[in-house]
């Protein structure tokens, strides 16, 4: 009998691959198989993803952490590639932080980002966001960082500071969220290249780009983000957007009575093979009451 699978790979050991890792946003089990399957070493599960494709609300702290974890446990049963997980602000103080880390690793999480914003959050690239008092956030870095129960989990820590306080008080935070024991940083949404460049050049930890068509950062190439120094690339809203875009776009098709997008879509027999329909009916062969009359 073959064991049950159970050799994942972390997301500190998927990271080891060279730089750039690029991440696509996850936000069901069927987007992680089509990850998975492009072959991708590691996968992103966006909570702006998630509570839009799943609840279809705005990231608006309109879903709380069982919403999402029910969620991040969904996409992570799917497939056997290592996810990082967007945690928000932990869901409250440092009890709930460490509560959260916690539970995200015995589902199987090998990778967590934090961010400092208050509470309710909202997507890095929208109007209105302000963060909570460094001390506060160090303090959940460091909750984080030392009641993780595996050293293996890589906790990224993400300050939105950049909007509301400027890059230099983004910066602080990065530098003392490394001292509190964060292994990587993301400092969201820069709003030059100079401004890349700069947080680039600062910092020799993992750190994260954030490309959003429509946001408030330049787009660059992935290969553009690893020279300035980024060694994760999120596509993190680009899956969610594409699919939309093109359910919205063949709903009219089909209404209009054009039928013009008829080859865009997958497949019917490339569909049953990217949710493992072959497996299953093997299993109904070999184990169900049709093939036990026969033997008998």
């Amino acid at each position: 009998m073959s064991p049950i699978p159970n050799a994942v790979p972390s997301f500190r050991q998927a990271l080891q691959g060279g730089a750039p890792m690029i991440l696509f946003g996850a936000y069901d089990a069927m987007t992680a198989r089509i990850i998975e399957q492009s072959g991708a070493a590691a996968m992103f599960i966006s909570g702006f993803s998630v509570v839009g494709g799943r609840y279809g609300v705005p990231d608006f702290g309109l879903r709380a952490f069982g919403d999402i974890a029910a969620a991040v446990r969904d996409i992570l049963g799917a497939v056997q590639i290592p996810a990082l997980v967007d945690a928000d602000d932990g869901y409250g103080d440092v009890k709930n932080v460490i509560h959260t880390v916690q539970s995200y690793e015995k589902m199987g999480v090998s990778a967590l980002m934090l961010e400092d914003q208050r509470w309710p959050k909202r997507c890095g690239h929208l109007a209105g966001k302000s963060v909570v008092p460094i001390d506060e956030m160090e303090g959940k870095v460091r909750a984080a960082t030392s009641e993780r129960l595996s050293r293996e989990t890589f906790i990224f820590a993400r300050t939105d500071a950049r909007a509301s306080n400027g890059l230099d008080d983004a910066m602080r935070r990065g530098e003392r969220f490394l001292r509190a024991g964060a292994d990587g940083l993301f400092i969201e949404a820069p709003e030059s290249r100079e401004e890349f460049e700069t947080i680039g050049r600062a910092f020799d930890v993992p750190m994260i780009a954030n490309p959003l068509p429509g946001g408030r950062s330049p787009l660059f190439k992935p290969a553009e983000y690893a020279e300035l120094g980024f060694q994760v690339v999120c596509y993190g809203v680009t899956p969610v957007l594409y699919a939309a875009g093109a359910v919205r776009d063949r709903i009219a098709d089909i209404v209009s009575g054009r039928f013009a997008l008829d080859q865009h879509e997958m497949s019917f027999s490339d569909f049953k093979e990217l949710i493992g329909l072959p497996t299953w009916e093997r299993y109904e062969a070999e184990y169900g009451l049709a093939n036990r009359e026969i033997r008998s």
